[in-house]
């Protein structure tokens, strides 16, 4: 299982625009499909990757949480298919019927979505405030596979509560740890 951590880049940046299809109907959704008055998480995740597998059920009750809290929420798969076909649009509908996502699961064919992110990991977690600014860009919280920290998502709760309040974040941000992104 290899350990890729979430790129570091500076934050701030404005959140790339996409439309890629809803995996469970087809629909096309692009940014402004998902974002809501008070923010965005633009979550990168698979099926098969043992760090999401870990944080599933936690990262389906954080966003039935906060979505009532007008912020919107997106997973998006980019893995290689073809390598990977646990990932592939089917299975990616499976998951999202099973598990009961309230959020769209987009499948990034091209990459290209992944890439205007700087997505590197699976789970990866960008938080974008109601203009649509990188405010946080780290992990859901301290939990991983074996390390018997509790699944809890404390840290993006914490972010979300600061973007709902209009605060600044003013506390570390620790990169999401996870598989890397499976590129063609």
């Amino acid at each position: 299982m290899a350990r890729t951590p979430t790129t570091q880049i500076p934050l701030g940046f404005k959140a790339p625009n996409f439309s890629l299809a809803n995996t469970v109907n087809g629909q096309i959704i692009n940014l402004k499909d998902v974002s809501k008055k008070n923010g965005l998480v633009v979550m990168f995740i698979c099926n098969h990757c043992p760090f999401v597998v870990h944080v599933i059920d936690e990262l389906v009750s954080v966003a039935k949480d906060y979505q009532n809290q007008e912020i919107g929420f997106v997973a998006i798969s980019s893995n290689d298919v073809v390598n990977y076909p646990d990932d592939n649009p089917d299975e990616m509908k499976k998951l999202a019927l099973e598990k009961d996502f309230s959020f769209p699961y987009l499948y990034d064919e091209s990459q290209q979505v992944a890439k205007s992110y700087d997505a590197a990991c699976t789970p990866d977690f960008s938080v974008f405030d109601g203009n649509l600014k990188c405010v946080y860009r780290g992990q859901l919280d301290d939990s991983r596979p074996g390390n018997n920290e509790p699944v809890n998502g404390k840290d993006l709760r914490l972010t979300l509560d600061y973007v709902i309040q209009n605060k600044k974040i003013d506390f570390i941000q620790k990169p999401s740890i996870g598989c890397n992104i499976k590129w063609k």
